[in-house]
């Protein structure tokens, strides 16, 4: 089969690989018919090369037709359309049942420290090979992979795998009070949908991203935004009684433009030798921290600061004083899927599209493109601000 491989810092491919097939009997495979492009593979592209070994499939954001399933699989069949978590749990240990599925503690990967295993996402969660490529291998796929009855398009259930329940666990994480106002940096895909799910759940929602095609992209759903500047901090500010918003979202992250010595470091890390960068990332600081700063700085007194980027850093500088004296809560976590898809699955079959899942994807592209298209993406060009790959083609 046709998949995207890693080959070193932006140099990905597709290459021809072995099929997948069933290893345990709990497995299915399916025939991708959508996989995105996330922000979180932007990372692997430029940073993580250190965890990645040069063939390792990519993608953590798939769906598809199920072709094949093993013995123990009692949920679903062949033919059937699901669509698969990016996080791979068990649904019955202690961490699952308390709706922690990031945690599971049948798939965390032990030698690493790390919880949960996920589809694509390097050696510190468990190598499994992703779904940007024609066929996948879903594990413990029973309670992995979710049916979709709807004949609805692709675009309106991809999301389910990653970015919208992630940006749903980053409203809720960001506790805003009732009519309250909630801030978003950042207006990438996850960003434009905590920013829209925001408007949905009656909250004034105020956004920051220096790209006009993604701050327009917002406006149209009620979402009243800012470019990036100077003096943003101050006009949110301003506009909230001069207090700040109640909750701040992070939709940014480690790539987060404004500090070139974070930005310097980065580099050189990705300079060295795999091993001793691995080891450099776990004892050094190395996320640029302009955007949790900044929330950290504009959220109101006694507010809370809510993480959907993602940071590698294990030694990061972080403005305790600051962070104690204005008695925020910061909270965060990579997103426990299957806690969330029951409550967003009456949102994306409304025939009203209340988040506008079926027209966030700015691009829809063969595979055999994708090289191109991270590339696009990470620059910011073309008005991107999500890319579907299609590799057997999307109904």
């Amino acid at each position: 089969m046709k998949a995207l491989t890693y080959h070193g810092k932006r140099d990905v491919r597709v290459d021809e690989v072995a099929d997948p097939t069933l290893v345990e009997p709990t497995d299915a495979i399916i025939r991708v018919t959508s996989s995105a492009i996330c922000g979180s593979d932007l990372h692997l592209y430029e940073l993580f090369g250190p965890f990645l070994d040069t063939g390792d499939i990519l993608g953590h954001e798939a769906m598809g037709i199920v072709e094949e399933v093993g013995s123990a699989v009692t949920k679903l069949k062949v033919g059937d359309r699901v669509v698969v978590p990016f996080v791979i749990a068990c649904g019955e240990c202690f961490m699952c049942l308390r709706g922690l599925q990031s945690q599971c503690e049948t798939t965390q990967v032990r030698e690493q420290g790390s919880g949960a295993s996920l589809y694509g996402y390097t050696k510190l969660y468990g190598q499994i090979a992703g779904g940007q490529a024609e066929f996948l291998r879903v594990h413990r796929a029973d309670y992995n992979a979710e049916v979709i009855e709807s004949d609805l398009p692709d675009d309106r259930f991809l999301f389910l795998s990653d970015i919208l329940p992630t940006a749903w666990q980053g409203v809720k994480y960001a506790a805003v009070p009732d009519g309250g106002t909630l801030a978003v940096l950042g207006l990438g895909p996850v960003g434009q949908l905590a920013a829209r799910i925001g408007v949905h759940l009656g909250y004034e929602v105020l956004a920051v991203d220096p790209v006009p095609e993604r701050r327009a992209a917002a406006e149209r759903f009620g979402i009243k935004t800012w470019d990036l500047t100077e003096t943003t901090t101050a006009e949110l500010r301003e506009r909230t009684f001069g207090r700040g918003p109640d909750s701040v979202i992070d939709a940014v992250g480690m790539e987060a433009h404004g500090n070139p010595v974070a930005q310097f470091a980065q580099s050189a890390v990705g300079l060295l030798p795999d091993a001793i960068a691995a080891k450099a990332m776990d004892v050094a600081g190395i996320d640029r921290l302009a955007a949790i700063h900044s929330a950290i700085d504009l959220v109101r007194r006694g507010g809370t600061v809510s993480l959907s980027g993602v940071y590698g850093g294990e030694a990061d500088v972080m403005p305790m004083k600051t962070m104690f004296d204005k008695q925020i809560s910061l909270r965060m976590g990579q997103c426990n899927v299957r806690n969330w898809i029951d409550d967003l699955l009456p949102l994306v079959t409304d025939s009203a599209d209340p988040l506008g899942v079926g027209t966030l994807a700015t691009h829809h592209v063969p595979l055999d493109r994708a090289p191109e298209l991270y590339e696009t993406f990470q620059k910011k060009e073309d008005g991107c601000i999500k890319v579907v790959l299609q590799p057997n083609g999307a109904r």
